[in-house]
């Protein structure tokens, strides 16, 4: 009588199983993929360029830090 009829059918409910917990972990799974498409994947691309940049200096190249100092690498390790 002092129930609801939306919290009576809520209680009558079957078990919702596996399908319940893969609609819980969705929305955290989409962020973890929007978060890894935006953060990791254009990090990973700059590490790369990076370290192809720092392989390919020779002696006698001229560089440019980025405080704006100009050099001359002597010498490559």
């Amino acid at each position: 009588m002092f129930v609801t009829p939306a919290y009576a059918q809520d209680a009558v409910g079957a078990p919702g199983g596996m399908a319940d917990v893969f609609v819980q972990l969705m929305p955290i799974l989409l962020l973890v993929l929007i978060f890894w498409l935006l953060i990791f994947r254009p990090q990973q691309k700059r590490l790369k360029a990076q370290q192809a940049m720092l392989a390919a200096i020779r002696r006698g190249d001229t560089v440019v830090t980025t405080g704006g100092l100009v050099g001359k690498v002597t010498k490559a390790v």
